[in-house]
Protein backbone atom coordinates (compact mmCIF):
# COMPACT_ATOMS: atom_id res chain seq x y z
CA UNK A 1 0.00 0.00 0.00
CA UNK A 2 0.91 3.33 -1.10
CA UNK A 3 -0.13 6.33 1.33
CA UNK A 4 -0.15 10.07 0.07
CA UNK A 5 -1.21 12.99 2.00
CA UNK A 6 -1.08 16.91 0.28
CA UNK A 7 -1.82 19.48 2.91
CA UNK A 8 -3.48 22.59 1.74
CA UNK A 9 -5.72 25.61 2.54
CA UNK A 10 -8.70 25.12 0.87
CA UNK A 11 -10.96 22.46 1.95
CA UNK A 12 -13.97 23.37 -0.71
CA UNK A 13 -11.10 22.76 -3.42
CA UNK A 14 -10.58 18.93 -1.95
CA UNK A 15 -13.93 18.62 -0.96
CA UNK A 16 -15.11 19.75 -4.45
CA UNK A 17 -12.69 17.72 -6.44
CA UNK A 18 -13.98 14.20 -4.87
CA UNK A 19 -17.58 15.04 -5.54
CA UNK A 20 -16.95 16.41 -9.01
CA UNK A 21 -15.78 12.73 -9.31
CA UNK A 22 -18.67 11.17 -7.75
CA UNK A 23 -21.26 13.19 -10.24
CA UNK A 24 -18.78 12.04 -12.95
CA UNK A 25 -19.32 8.14 -12.15
CA UNK A 26 -15.75 7.93 -11.20
CA UNK A 27 -16.23 7.87 -7.66
CA UNK A 28 -17.90 6.55 -4.85
CA UNK A 29 -18.23 7.91 -1.19
CA UNK A 30 -18.13 4.48 0.93
CA UNK A 31 -17.91 6.04 4.45
CA UNK A 32 -18.62 9.15 6.63
CA UNK A 33 -16.99 9.36 9.37
CA UNK A 34 -17.99 11.63 12.13
CA UNK A 35 -21.49 13.42 10.32
CA UNK A 36 -24.52 13.77 11.81
CA UNK A 37 -27.62 12.52 9.38
CA UNK A 38 -27.96 10.86 6.39
CA UNK A 39 -24.43 11.40 4.50
CA UNK A 40 -25.95 10.30 1.22
CA UNK A 41 -28.94 12.95 1.90
CA UNK A 42 -26.51 15.42 2.41
CA UNK A 43 -25.38 18.24 -0.22
CA UNK A 44 -22.25 19.75 -0.66
CA UNK A 45 -23.11 22.40 1.08
CA UNK A 46 -23.75 20.27 4.18
CA UNK A 47 -20.52 18.37 4.20
CA UNK A 48 -18.82 21.98 3.63
CA UNK A 49 -20.30 23.02 6.43
CA UNK A 50 -19.42 20.35 8.67
CA UNK A 51 -15.16 20.74 7.76
CA UNK A 52 -15.78 24.92 7.85
CA UNK A 53 -17.53 24.60 11.50
CA UNK A 54 -14.01 23.49 12.77
CA UNK A 55 -11.67 25.50 10.57
CA UNK A 56 -13.47 28.92 11.57
CA UNK A 57 -12.62 27.90 15.21
CA UNK A 58 -9.00 28.43 14.63
CA UNK A 59 -8.43 31.07 11.38
CA UNK A 60 -4.89 31.74 12.65
CA UNK A 61 -4.36 28.52 10.84
CA UNK A 62 -4.36 28.51 7.54
CA UNK A 63 -3.35 25.33 6.60
CA UNK A 64 -6.14 23.26 7.42
CA UNK A 65 -7.10 20.75 4.80
CA UNK A 66 -5.63 17.31 4.38
CA UNK A 67 -6.27 14.88 1.14
CA UNK A 68 -4.80 11.33 1.65
CA UNK A 69 -4.91 8.83 -0.97
CA UNK A 70 -4.12 5.55 -0.15
CA UNK A 71 -3.02 3.23 -3.03
CA UNK A 72 -3.59 -0.49 -3.50
CA UNK A 73 -1.22 -3.01 -5.64
CA UNK A 74 -3.32 -3.65 -9.19
CA UNK A 75 -3.80 -7.50 -8.20
CA UNK A 76 -5.71 -6.77 -4.82
CA UNK A 77 -9.00 -6.88 -5.54
CA UNK A 78 -10.20 -5.34 -2.62
CA UNK A 79 -14.48 -5.16 -1.48
CA UNK A 80 -15.72 -1.90 -0.05
CA UNK A 81 -16.29 -3.27 3.39
CA UNK A 82 -12.13 -3.96 3.37
CA UNK A 83 -11.44 -0.21 2.26
CA UNK A 84 -13.41 0.88 5.12
CA UNK A 85 -12.16 -1.07 7.58
CA UNK A 86 -8.36 0.17 6.38
CA UNK A 87 -9.29 3.86 5.82
CA UNK A 88 -11.14 3.58 9.47
CA UNK A 89 -7.66 1.88 10.66
CA UNK A 90 -4.97 3.84 8.95
CA UNK A 91 -6.81 7.16 10.22
CA UNK A 92 -7.04 5.64 13.95
CA UNK A 93 -3.33 5.32 13.76
CA UNK A 94 -1.99 8.89 12.01
CA UNK A 95 -4.25 9.98 15.00
CA UNK A 96 -6.74 11.52 13.20
CA UNK A 97 -9.46 8.83 14.01
CA UNK A 98 -11.67 11.70 16.15
CA UNK A 99 -11.74 13.93 13.28
CA UNK A 100 -14.60 14.12 10.71
CA UNK A 101 -13.58 12.78 7.27
CA UNK A 102 -15.05 11.27 3.67
CA UNK A 103 -13.61 8.00 2.09
CA UNK A 104 -14.14 7.62 -1.65
CA UNK A 105 -13.35 4.99 -3.39
CA UNK A 106 -11.91 6.10 -7.50
CA UNK A 107 -12.34 3.99 -10.70
CA UNK A 108 -10.13 6.74 -12.85
CA UNK A 109 -7.14 3.95 -12.57
CA UNK A 110 -6.66 -0.09 -12.49
CA UNK A 111 -5.44 -0.19 -9.03
CA UNK A 112 -7.55 -0.31 -6.06
CA UNK A 113 -7.52 3.05 -4.56
CA UNK A 114 -9.34 6.03 -2.20
CA UNK A 115 -9.12 9.38 -1.64
CA UNK A 116 -9.73 10.19 2.33
CA UNK A 117 -10.75 14.40 3.09
CA UNK A 118 -10.29 15.68 6.59
CA UNK A 119 -9.19 18.62 8.62
CA UNK A 120 -6.60 18.61 11.07
CA UNK A 121 -8.69 21.66 13.23
CA UNK A 122 -9.76 19.83 16.93
CA UNK A 123 -13.23 20.82 18.35
CA UNK A 124 -12.24 23.84 20.48
CA UNK A 125 -9.77 25.01 17.71
CA UNK A 126 -6.88 23.03 18.63
CA UNK A 127 -4.64 22.16 15.27
CA UNK A 128 -3.44 18.53 14.96
CA UNK A 129 0.34 19.28 13.56
CA UNK A 130 1.26 17.91 10.09
CA UNK A 131 4.96 19.03 10.02
CA UNK A 132 6.61 15.41 9.08
CA UNK A 133 3.41 13.51 9.14
CA UNK A 134 4.15 11.36 6.01
CA UNK A 135 7.48 9.84 7.46
CA UNK A 136 7.09 9.67 11.41
CA UNK A 137 3.54 9.05 11.23
CA UNK A 138 2.15 7.69 7.90
CA UNK A 139 4.90 5.02 7.30
CA UNK A 140 4.96 3.53 10.24
CA UNK A 141 1.11 3.09 10.02
CA UNK A 142 1.25 1.72 6.59
CA UNK A 143 3.53 -0.45 7.47
CA UNK A 144 1.20 -1.97 10.59
CA UNK A 145 -1.92 -2.49 7.76
CA UNK A 146 -0.08 -4.02 5.06
CA UNK A 147 0.55 -6.62 7.86
CA UNK A 148 -2.66 -6.50 9.72
CA UNK A 149 -4.53 -6.90 5.95
CA UNK A 150 -2.52 -9.37 4.38
CA UNK A 151 -1.49 -6.33 1.73
CA UNK A 152 1.57 -6.19 -0.75
CA UNK A 153 4.20 -4.06 0.93
CA UNK A 154 5.01 -0.84 -1.11
CA UNK A 155 8.67 -1.78 -0.64
CA UNK A 156 7.86 -5.02 -2.21
CA UNK A 157 9.19 -5.47 -5.96
CA UNK A 158 6.34 -7.17 -6.74
CA UNK A 159 4.03 -3.74 -6.10
CA UNK A 160 2.12 -2.85 -9.19
CA UNK A 161 0.21 0.12 -9.95
CA UNK A 162 -1.60 0.62 -13.35
CA UNK A 163 -2.64 4.21 -14.92
CA UNK A 164 -5.74 4.42 -15.95
CA UNK A 165 -6.73 4.20 -19.76
CA UNK A 166 -6.52 7.90 -21.14
CA UNK A 167 -9.08 8.72 -23.51
CA UNK A 168 -7.53 10.39 -26.92
CA UNK A 169 -7.19 13.79 -27.49
CA UNK A 170 -9.30 14.10 -30.97
CA UNK A 171 -8.47 17.66 -31.54
CA UNK A 172 -4.71 16.77 -30.69
CA UNK A 173 -5.08 13.64 -33.24
CA UNK A 174 -6.66 15.42 -36.02
CA UNK A 175 -4.46 18.49 -35.96
CA UNK A 176 -1.20 16.49 -36.30
CA UNK A 177 -0.52 17.33 -32.36
CA UNK A 178 -0.32 13.66 -31.35
CA UNK A 179 0.17 11.04 -33.59
CA UNK A 180 -3.57 9.15 -34.69
CA UNK A 181 -1.93 5.89 -34.69
CA UNK A 182 -0.45 5.85 -30.94
CA UNK A 183 -3.17 7.64 -29.98
CA UNK A 184 -5.57 4.65 -30.99
CA UNK A 185 -2.82 1.71 -30.69
CA UNK A 186 -2.34 2.96 -26.43
CA UNK A 187 -6.42 2.78 -25.99
CA UNK A 188 -6.92 -0.23 -27.89
CA UNK A 189 -3.94 -2.40 -26.57
CA UNK A 190 -5.11 -1.42 -23.18
CA UNK A 191 -9.09 -2.35 -23.80
CA UNK A 192 -7.60 -5.49 -25.33
CA UNK A 193 -5.92 -6.79 -22.50
CA UNK A 194 -7.94 -5.43 -19.64
CA UNK A 195 -11.63 -5.96 -20.67
CA UNK A 196 -13.44 -8.83 -20.86
CA UNK A 197 -15.78 -9.30 -23.95
CA UNK A 198 -17.40 -11.66 -25.99
CA UNK A 199 -18.19 -9.93 -29.32
CA UNK A 200 -16.96 -7.21 -31.70
CA UNK A 201 -19.96 -5.16 -30.72
CA UNK A 202 -18.94 -5.63 -27.02
CA UNK A 203 -15.30 -4.54 -28.09
CA UNK A 204 -16.09 -1.60 -29.70
CA UNK A 205 -19.08 -0.77 -26.66
CA UNK A 206 -15.91 -0.25 -24.58
CA UNK A 207 -13.57 1.76 -27.65
CA UNK A 208 -16.22 3.87 -28.16
CA UNK A 209 -16.04 5.27 -24.41
CA UNK A 210 -11.93 6.23 -25.38
CA UNK A 211 -13.33 7.99 -28.63
CA UNK A 212 -12.30 5.25 -30.63
CA UNK A 213 -14.29 2.09 -33.02
CA UNK A 214 -13.14 -1.10 -34.87
CA UNK A 215 -14.36 -1.18 -38.47
CA UNK A 216 -15.28 -4.28 -40.45
CA UNK A 217 -16.92 -2.33 -43.27
CA UNK A 218 -19.83 -3.07 -45.03
CA UNK A 219 -20.99 -6.61 -45.37
CA UNK A 220 -20.51 -6.96 -49.05
CA UNK A 221 -17.40 -5.55 -49.36
CA UNK A 222 -13.87 -7.34 -49.55
CA UNK A 223 -12.46 -6.38 -46.29
CA UNK A 224 -15.37 -7.87 -44.52
CA UNK A 225 -15.21 -11.13 -46.74
CA UNK A 226 -11.76 -11.41 -45.78
CA UNK A 227 -12.54 -10.74 -41.99
CA UNK A 228 -10.19 -7.24 -42.23
CA UNK A 229 -10.45 -4.83 -39.54
CA UNK A 230 -9.47 -0.93 -39.24
CA UNK A 231 -9.73 1.70 -36.19
CA UNK A 232 -10.53 5.04 -36.19
CA UNK A 233 -11.11 7.80 -34.02
CA UNK A 234 -14.44 9.28 -32.58
CA UNK A 235 -15.32 12.97 -32.56
CA UNK A 236 -17.97 14.26 -29.72
CA UNK A 237 -20.47 13.48 -32.25
CA UNK A 238 -19.27 9.62 -32.87
CA UNK A 239 -18.40 10.35 -36.53
CA UNK A 240 -15.06 9.13 -37.72
CA UNK A 241 -12.22 11.45 -38.19
CA UNK A 242 -9.10 10.98 -39.50
CA UNK A 243 -7.42 8.31 -41.53
CA UNK A 244 -8.44 4.60 -40.26
CA UNK A 245 -5.61 2.43 -39.46
CA UNK A 246 -5.17 -1.30 -40.41
CA UNK A 247 -5.33 -3.47 -37.04
CA UNK A 248 -2.38 -5.63 -38.73
CA UNK A 249 -0.26 -2.03 -38.36
CA UNK A 250 -0.32 -2.13 -34.63
CA UNK A 251 2.03 -3.62 -31.83
CA UNK A 252 -0.64 -5.32 -29.96
CA UNK A 253 -2.27 -6.97 -33.35
CA UNK A 254 -5.91 -6.32 -32.65
CA UNK A 255 -6.87 -8.12 -35.40
CA UNK A 256 -10.78 -9.93 -35.80
CA UNK A 257 -8.57 -13.49 -35.38
CA UNK A 258 -7.16 -12.20 -32.35
CA UNK A 259 -9.83 -10.69 -30.59
CA UNK A 260 -12.29 -14.28 -31.67
CA UNK A 261 -9.44 -16.03 -29.61
CA UNK A 262 -10.59 -13.57 -26.77
CA UNK A 263 -14.08 -13.82 -26.92
CA UNK A 264 -13.95 -16.94 -26.47
CA UNK A 265 -11.20 -16.99 -23.29
CA UNK A 266 -13.26 -14.56 -22.08
CA UNK A 267 -16.98 -16.17 -21.96
CA UNK A 268 -15.56 -17.61 -18.64
CA UNK A 269 -13.67 -15.01 -17.20
CA UNK A 270 -16.26 -12.91 -17.00
CA UNK A 271 -18.72 -15.19 -15.52
CA UNK A 272 -17.82 -14.58 -11.45
CA UNK A 273 -18.86 -10.97 -11.99
CA UNK A 274 -22.33 -11.60 -13.59
CA UNK A 275 -24.09 -12.25 -10.38
CA UNK A 276 -22.33 -8.83 -8.61
CA UNK A 277 -23.67 -6.63 -11.71
CA UNK A 278 -27.28 -7.91 -11.63
CA UNK A 279 -26.77 -7.35 -8.11
CA UNK A 280 -25.68 -3.81 -8.51
CA UNK A 281 -28.14 -3.03 -10.57
CA UNK A 282 -31.42 -4.57 -8.30
CA UNK A 283 -29.71 -2.06 -5.57
CA UNK A 284 -30.58 0.63 -7.99
CA UNK A 285 -34.19 -0.91 -7.82
CA UNK A 286 -34.47 -1.42 -4.83
CA UNK A 287 -33.68 2.33 -3.56
CA UNK A 288 -36.95 3.63 -5.55
CA UNK A 289 -40.50 3.15 -5.50
CA UNK A 290 -40.20 4.65 -8.89
CA UNK A 291 -37.28 5.23 -11.17
CA UNK A 292 -36.88 6.98 -14.57
CA UNK A 293 -34.27 5.15 -17.45
CA UNK A 294 -32.14 8.79 -17.04
CA UNK A 295 -32.08 8.04 -13.04
CA UNK A 296 -31.00 4.55 -13.58
CA UNK A 297 -28.03 5.40 -15.56
CA UNK A 298 -26.95 7.98 -13.39
CA UNK A 299 -27.45 5.65 -10.56
CA UNK A 300 -25.42 2.93 -12.33
CA UNK A 301 -22.84 5.42 -12.96
CA UNK A 302 -21.84 5.99 -9.23
CA UNK A 303 -21.13 2.39 -9.11
CA UNK A 304 -19.00 3.14 -12.21
CA UNK A 305 -21.00 0.91 -14.46
CA UNK A 306 -22.17 2.16 -17.90
CA UNK A 307 -25.64 1.67 -19.17
CA UNK A 308 -25.97 2.22 -23.23
CA UNK A 309 -29.50 1.92 -24.22
CA UNK A 310 -29.24 1.62 -28.25
CA UNK A 311 -32.19 3.12 -30.08
CA UNK A 312 -33.08 2.99 -33.97
CA UNK A 313 -34.25 5.70 -36.18
CA UNK A 314 -37.61 6.24 -34.36
CA UNK A 315 -36.53 6.62 -31.17
CA UNK A 316 -37.46 3.05 -30.05
CA UNK A 317 -34.95 0.97 -27.57
CA UNK A 318 -33.69 -2.70 -28.91
CA UNK A 319 -30.63 -3.08 -27.21
CA UNK A 320 -28.56 -2.43 -24.21
CA UNK A 321 -24.57 -3.07 -22.90
CA UNK A 322 -23.52 -2.84 -19.37
CA UNK A 323 -19.97 -1.85 -19.34
CA UNK A 324 -18.70 -2.69 -15.48
CA UNK A 325 -15.47 -0.15 -15.52
CA UNK A 326 -14.06 -1.12 -11.94
CA UNK A 327 -14.16 -4.75 -13.11
CA UNK A 328 -13.48 -4.45 -16.66
CA UNK A 329 -16.21 -6.57 -17.67
CA UNK A 330 -18.95 -6.38 -20.74
CA UNK A 331 -22.56 -7.88 -20.38
CA UNK A 332 -25.17 -7.98 -23.05
CA UNK A 333 -28.53 -7.09 -21.37
CA UNK A 334 -30.25 -9.93 -22.66
CA UNK A 335 -27.05 -12.28 -21.37
CA UNK A 336 -27.95 -11.41 -17.88
CA UNK A 337 -31.33 -12.48 -17.95
CA UNK A 338 -34.49 -11.36 -19.38
CA UNK A 339 -35.57 -9.28 -16.58
CA UNK A 340 -32.16 -7.37 -17.64
CA UNK A 341 -32.56 -6.97 -21.54
CA UNK A 342 -33.64 -3.37 -22.75
CA UNK A 343 -37.27 -4.55 -23.43
CA UNK A 344 -37.60 -6.21 -19.32
CA UNK A 345 -36.04 -2.63 -17.96
CA UNK A 346 -37.59 -0.23 -19.63
CA UNK A 347 -40.91 -1.75 -18.54
CA UNK A 348 -39.75 -1.41 -15.08
CA UNK A 349 -39.04 2.48 -15.85
CA UNK A 350 -41.77 4.99 -15.00
CA UNK A 351 -42.46 8.34 -15.48
CA UNK A 352 -41.30 9.93 -12.22
CA UNK A 353 -38.61 9.51 -10.07
CA UNK A 354 -39.67 8.63 -6.67
CA UNK A 355 -37.13 7.40 -3.72
CA UNK A 356 -37.72 5.41 -0.91
CA UNK A 357 -37.68 7.00 2.61
CA UNK A 358 -34.72 6.47 4.54
CA UNK A 359 -35.94 4.92 7.70
CA UNK A 360 -32.17 4.17 9.05
CA UNK A 361 -29.51 6.18 10.47
CA UNK A 362 -26.45 4.55 8.95
CA UNK A 363 -23.65 7.53 9.21
CA UNK A 364 -21.29 5.39 8.06
CA UNK A 365 -21.74 3.44 4.73
CA UNK A 366 -22.33 3.42 1.30
CA UNK A 367 -24.01 5.60 -0.87
CA UNK A 368 -26.72 5.52 -3.65
CA UNK A 369 -29.68 7.92 -3.87
CA UNK A 370 -27.96 11.16 -4.07
CA UNK A 371 -28.67 13.34 -7.22
CA UNK A 372 -30.52 11.17 -9.13
CA UNK A 373 -32.05 13.97 -11.09
CA UNK A 374 -28.62 14.88 -13.22
CA UNK A 375 -29.32 13.35 -16.29
CA UNK A 376 -31.64 13.69 -19.50
CA UNK A 377 -32.25 11.06 -21.63
CA UNK A 378 -30.78 12.87 -24.65
CA UNK A 379 -27.43 13.94 -23.14
CA UNK A 380 -24.32 11.93 -24.65
CA UNK A 381 -22.82 9.35 -22.33
CA UNK A 382 -20.08 10.23 -19.86
CA UNK A 383 -16.52 9.39 -21.25
CA UNK A 384 -14.54 7.45 -18.70
CA UNK A 385 -11.36 9.34 -19.14
CA UNK A 386 -8.45 9.80 -16.74
CA UNK A 387 -8.26 12.91 -14.98
CA UNK A 388 -5.11 14.89 -14.49
CA UNK A 389 -2.59 13.90 -12.49
CA UNK A 390 -3.81 14.04 -8.33
CA UNK A 391 -0.89 16.00 -7.26
CA UNK A 392 -0.88 18.63 -10.01
CA UNK A 393 -4.88 19.29 -9.70
CA UNK A 394 -5.04 19.26 -5.91
CA UNK A 395 -2.36 21.90 -5.82
CA UNK A 396 -4.73 24.37 -7.83
CA UNK A 397 -7.86 23.25 -5.40
CA UNK A 398 -6.17 23.20 -2.40
CA UNK A 399 -4.14 26.82 -2.60
CA UNK A 400 -0.20 26.87 -1.57
CA UNK A 401 -0.03 22.81 -0.45
CA UNK A 402 2.49 20.68 -0.03
CA UNK A 403 3.04 16.98 -0.20
CA UNK A 404 3.81 14.49 2.75
CA UNK A 405 3.75 11.22 1.52
CA UNK A 406 6.69 9.08 1.50
CA UNK A 407 8.36 6.75 -1.55
CA UNK A 408 8.17 3.58 -2.07
CA UNK A 409 11.17 2.95 -0.61
CA UNK A 410 13.56 4.55 1.07
CA UNK A 411 16.26 6.53 -1.12
CA UNK A 412 19.83 5.89 -0.92
CA UNK A 413 21.56 8.95 0.28
CA UNK A 414 24.36 10.23 -2.72
CA UNK A 415 27.78 10.18 -1.45
CA UNK A 416 29.47 13.48 -1.11
CA UNK A 417 32.64 13.85 -3.37
CA UNK A 418 35.45 15.70 -2.37
CA UNK A 419 36.61 18.50 -4.51
CA UNK A 420 40.47 18.41 -4.77
CA UNK A 421 42.22 21.57 -4.32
Amino acid sequence: MVAKIVSGKQIRGVLHYNESKVTAGQAQLIMASGFAGEIDRMSFDNKLIRFENLTMTNVKVKTNALHISLNFDSSEKLDIGTMQAIANTYMDKIGFGEQPFLVYRHADAAHNHMHIVTTNIQPGGKRIPLHNIGLLISEPARKEIEKEFNLIPAESKTFKQQPAIKSTDIEKATYGRLPTKRAISNVVGAVMSQYKYTSLAEFNAVLRQFNIVADRGKEDSMMYQKKGLVYSLLDSGGNKVGVPIKASAFYSKPTLMNLEQNFEHNIEKRKPYREGLKAAIEKVFLNFNSITKATFIAELRKQNILASFRQNDQGLTYGLTFIDHTNKTVFKGSDLGKPYSAGGLMQRFGDMDQPLGFANNNFIGQTSKSNYLTIKDEEPETKYLQPDAFERQLMTLMGNNKGDGAPLAPRKKKKKRSLGR
